[in-house]
This record gives C-alpha cells, structure tokens and sequence, in this order.
C-alpha cells in the first residue's frame, strides 16, 4: 500500500479560488466556471493511462493501466482533506482496456480474454485470476479488446479492434476469428458472437437497457459516431464479416455479398496497392442508408460525431443517472474523446422506430486523452486519460482526473427534439424573445460523410438551411425553429450566433448543436402565422465600421484574417489537431510557419504529409486530398504569414 501526501489545503483554497473567479466572469462564461476538472495525485513512480475506471460499490476507484496493473484508490475524490491511497489490486495483465464488477469480484479485459479478479482474504490484492473466456490473437499491435460491459442478465460484452493488412496498411482487416465483432460472454466461459461492423470500437454503454457503442472514424468510417447494436446487427466496417459462415453467428452477410454492392477499391499499379483515395466532386459516392436498402440488417449512426469537431477518436459512453449531482442534464449521454481530449453530451429519441439524436460540446480541458470514464455516488464523473500510441490534445501522456458540478446553472440548450417541420430547442435558462425571434440569431447546414474504403470523408452535399421561422414559447424555456429544406440521414448543424440569455448579453456557452436526422417525424407542422419571420439585418439601420482589411504579400496572394480563416479551418477539420499557438495533436500553425516552406509546399503537404518532418509527434497525419485546391492556399498564406 502507497500514500500520496500532498498540501490538501492548498488544492482546496485553489479550488475556490477558481469558483470565486467564475463569480466574477458573469459576463464571458466559460466552461470551468460550471464544470471543474480535478487532477488526482498519483504516487511517484505510479503511471496511470487510464484505460478502465470503475467506481465500486464502497466508494473506492478501480482503474487499469495499459501497462497491465490494476489499482484500488481509496478516497479519490479527496474528501474531508485527507490524501488519496493507492493499492495495487492485480498486475501482470495484457493491455487491460476496461473493468466491470460483480459479486465482490473485478473483471477486466485483457487483449486476448476475459479474467476474473478476486480477493478471497480481504487483504485488498487479488490472489485468483481465473480465465473466463479466451479469444485468438494475431499479435497485430491495433487488436486492442475493450470492455467488458456487464449487461442486464449478468453477462458481458466485449468488443474487438480490426488488425491492418501488411501491404495495404491502410485497411481494416480481420485476421483471426472475432475481430471487428462484438462477444456476449456468459461466467460460465460461453461466448455468443452478438454483433460485427466494429473498426475501433472504443466505447460502450447501455442506454436504457439498450447495447450502445462508439466508432472511430478511419477505412469505411466516415466519421466517429454512436450506434445501436442489437443482437444480429452489422453496423459499418466490413472486415468481420470474413465470419460469418462460422456456427453461431447471427450476422447473414457475407464479405462476397458486401463488396457485390459496394467497391473495395483494391487496385494494383506497379506490382503494389494502391492506396484508396477520397474522390473529389464525385458525382455519385456511396452512403451508408444507400447500402442499408441492400443490407436491412445494417445499423446507421444513431448520432455521428462530426469529425474533427466533436472529437477525432471517440471513446467511453457514459449516462448520468446521479439524480441531480452532476447538473442539469440527468439522463443524458456523456461521451469521450481521446484526440481531442473532451467529452461531449448527447441526447436520443426514437423516431418511427429509430434511435436519432442531438450531440453538443460539454468539457474539454484534459491533461490527455479521455479514454474511460465512470461516475461515483457523490456525481463525480472520473476520467481515465492516455495518448500512448494515439496522440492527443493536453499537457501530460496519461491521467487521472474527476469533473464536478459547481452547482452554478450554465445557459445551455438542454435538449433538441426532431419535429416534422424543424427542431425544437429546450434550454436550461430562459432565453431573451427579441434576439431569440430573430431570424438572423440562427444559422446552419447540413452535410453528409461519404462510405467508402478511403480513411474518413469529407463533408459531403454540403446544403445551407433554410429557416422559415421561429415559435418562442412564453416562458422562454423552449424555442421552435422551422426548416424547410431537412434531409433524411443528414447531420443537420445549427448554431444560435444571436440568442441571448434573458436578462442578459451572453450567448449559450455551448452555442451549435448536431442532430442526426435518421427519420421525421410525422405530425402537424407550424402554421405561418404562429410564427416570426423578423430579421434584424432587414431593419436596423448599418453602423458603418472600418472594415479590417486582408493582408497582401508581394506575390499578390491575399493573407485571410484570424477572423476569416477561422470557418475554413473549421469546416476541412484542421482544427481538430492544429491551434495557432499551442501543440495539439500536431504542431501549432506558428510552428509550421517556421519552417519557412513555400505555400505551395504546405499544400502538397496537406495532400500527401510527410511524417518524418515532425517525428516528435505520435500521431501521423492523415491526408487531407478532400480540402479544395483553392481553399488549401489560403490556408497556406495565412500561416505563413504567423512567421
């Protein structure tokens, strides 16, 4: 047993400090000032990346490492001032991603199977490791397994990363017998194949009773996302269907009936692959609810992630069931992200019989990737964190840290509701009816991501949405907004550039939200008359104000602002790895701009990076041929002109 002595004092008065300075930022409300991140000390010597986080029953922590040590942290939340304690549970593992508890025992699950813990004389070690199930290995380094997940009838689920190919790298390949599947594991070591499509399944929950897992985006992934996963599903990825014809399994189709329907793009130049790219304007790609009219049994997104803005490798759902501890969103979804290293919230419906839904940002911030997380009985949501083979955004390679509700009430939008004519917005506080009835506070698009057996996609069919009107209700809590151009199967992106707060000046502190629209629903629409139609452009009299003008260089390219390459930088998801000014995922654009390259060669590089130019970063960068030519040397000027 190790005790980590700090100056708890200290870390409290710091605490407060910061709540104070929450107090007094009334008028720029940031995410802190409702949500707090808590480091928790470790022991020197101790490296905790996160890869499981369970709260057990007596208010201890269990967390796995990826370095194969399970660990038992007493009083981790530091209540009451005293020190955390650390106690080595088990060791020795193989790469643990996940624990799960039942009966006093702890299980977790290694990369090649499922093992019990147990502590038989109460000393806080675990002296039994019993196999529960077994699964093969090929010893590719991507097979990671993740969970279990202990479901209603008391077995568990475990879910298996593809491998790649050795000559197409590039491509998700099953090698052995249940990668890129789901495993129901029963404790008697029965195992029932329950579901395939997994690429990078790193997260998993239950909503509602219900399977739920989240994708990374990658090969047939356009972007990261959440899905339903009943028994017998095939979600997105077809490499686990090489399995198919084994006993047992429920999944039907077949990898010959799969690519029949859609190409594979495995094509020979020179003797060698060719590595699939995306197409740009192309003038008929696949999508997924295209390849769901040839395969019914297929599960579409329940919610998608938008690449590069709700995260880039998404990882652990966990739902709020604290009765009120942790806020205003009881009920709701919290989802990680390692990349980027933030979670996100979203909320589900079903809409003639299929799960869809809204996702917001929620807290970013982490010292590392957000790879695990689990709430405990006080509303404390703990976060595992590691970057190790990954990269992400954050100061530190690993992490443990907890978020708590400071008991302040964020301007958010609590919740979006698909209608047949539009959304409807509930939010948390009410809004200001004026600014909240004008047409010109809105704006949005929707898009689509392309399925195909390039790595990610694009924004796709990119439409801007047409809003008709608003409906404020009268207590301010709710907003109707009637959209005439809504798209099955889009993602359908809003951001409220103009509701106000009542009473006040500030904009909701998360102000865009992202609804999957897998089916309208049927209904009566809003008639004309209920609704306003004002804009504010139309009739408020123009200040005219000294426009900030673009830079131009001598070679006559112009130089964009801050200001005017932000939605660029935004919309071809450079943002999701690159800051002006601090390391994320990939280096700063200042950074780059040191490197005194020509605009031209930073838009080959955007094209076809070149990793061994920045070998200090773990996470290669992927190449960007969907961002227009156009738009790349704008890009290109403007860092450039940082240096």
């Amino acid at each position: 047993m190790m005790k980590y002595n700090l100056n708890i004092s200290i870390i409290i008065f710091l605490m407060s400090v910061v709540s104070l300075q929450g107090v007094f930022a009334q008028n720029a409300p940031k995410e802190e000032d409702y949500y707090r991140i808590t480091t928790v000390p470790t022991p020197e010597g101790v490296l905790i990346e996160g890869g499981g986080v369970l709260c057990l029953p007596d208010g201890s922590l269990a967390v796995c490492t990826r370095r194969g040590d399970v660990w038992l942290v007493e009083n981790p939340a530091m209540s009451n001032g005293f020190s955390p304690t650390f106690i080595k549970f088990a060791s020795g593992l193989h790469e643990p991603l996940g624990l799960a508890y039942k009966e006093g025992a702890i299980y977790a699950a290694q990369r090649g199977e499922l093992t019990k813990l147990v502590d038989t004389n109460g000393d806080r070690r675990a002296d039994v490791y019993e196999t529960i199930y077994a699964w093969p290995l090929s010893t590719h380094y991507h097979e990671y397994s993740f969970g279990p997940l202990l479901a209603p009838d008391d077995s568990f689920f475990v879910t298996g990363n593809v491998a790649f190919g050795s000559e197409e790298w590039w491509r998700g390949e099953s090698r052995v017998p249940w990668r890129g599947w789901t495993m129901r594991i029963t404790e008697d070591g029965q195992m029932e194949p329950w579901a395939t499509g997994m690429r990078s399944p790193a997260g998993y929950g239950l909503i509602d009773g219900e399977l739920f897992y989240t994708d990374n985006q990658g090969d047939w992934v356009g972007s990261g996302g959440l899905w339903h996963l009943p028994k017998g599903a095939f979600t997105v990825h077809p490499a686990g269907l090489k399995w198919t014809n084994l006993e047992n399994t429920p999944v039907n189709i077949t990898e010959a009936q799969f690519y029949s329907k859609l190409d594979k793009r495995q094509i020979r130049e020179n003797g060698r692959y060719v590595k699939p790219e995306n197409i740009q304007d192309e003038e008929d790609p696949d999508f997924l609810y295209e390849a769901k009219t040839y395969f019914p049994e297929m599960e579409l997104p329940a919610v998608i992630l938008p690449h590069g803005i709700l995260g880039i490798s998404n990882s652990e759902i966990k739902v709020d069931h604290t009765s009120g501890k942790f806020g205003p969103f009881e009920g709701q979804v919290f989802i990680g992200d390692m990349g980027q290293s933030k979670i996100m919230r979203v909320v589900l419906e079903k809409v003639n019989g299929q799960y869809q839904g809204v996702a917001f940002d929620f807290r970013s911030g982490f010292q590392s990737g957000v790879l695990r997380m689990d709430f405990d009985h006080q509303g404390h949501l703990f976060v595992g964190e590691t970057n190790r083979g990954w990269g992400s955004a954050g100061t530190t390679n690993s992490g443990l840290e907890f978020v708590t509700w400071t008991g302040r009430m964020p301007f958010e939008m609590k919740t979006v509701k698909a209608m047949p004519d539009g959304f409807e917005i509930e939010f948390t506080k009410p809004v200001d009816k004026n600014s909240a009835e004008d047409l010109d506070a809105y704006r949005g698009k929707s898009y689509i991501y392309k399925y195909h057996p390039v790595y990610g996609s694009p924004q796709t069919n990119l439409e801007d949405l047409n809003i008709k009107g608003v409906k404020v209700s009268d207590d301010g809590l709710k907003v109707r907004i009637v959209i005439d151009n809504l798209r099955p199967y889009y993602v359908h992106e809003l951001t409220l550039q103009g509701v106000k707060i009542k009473g006040g000046d500030h904009l909701t502190l998360h102000p865009t939200f992202y609804y999957t629209l897998n089916s309208i629903p049927d209904g009566d629409k809003l008639p004309l008359s209920e609704l306003s139609t004002k804009r504010s452009s139309g009739k408020k009299k123009l200040v005219k104000k000294t426009p900030v003008k673009p830079k131009t260089k001598a070679n006559n390219i112009v130089v964009l602002t801050d200001e005017q390459i932000q939605p660029l930088l935004t919309n071809n998801t450079c943002v999701a790895c690159h800051s002006k000014d601090k390391r994320i995922v990939g280096p700063a654009f200042k950074e780059i701009a040191k490197r005194n390259y020509s605009n031209e060669k930073i838009v080959e590089l955007i094209y076809n990076p070149q990793p061994k130019n920045w070998p200090e970063y773990a996470t290669p960068m992927a190449p960007m041929p969907q961002v227009p030519k156009e738009q790349a040397l704008k890009i290109a000027a403007w860092i450039n002109s940082l240096n």
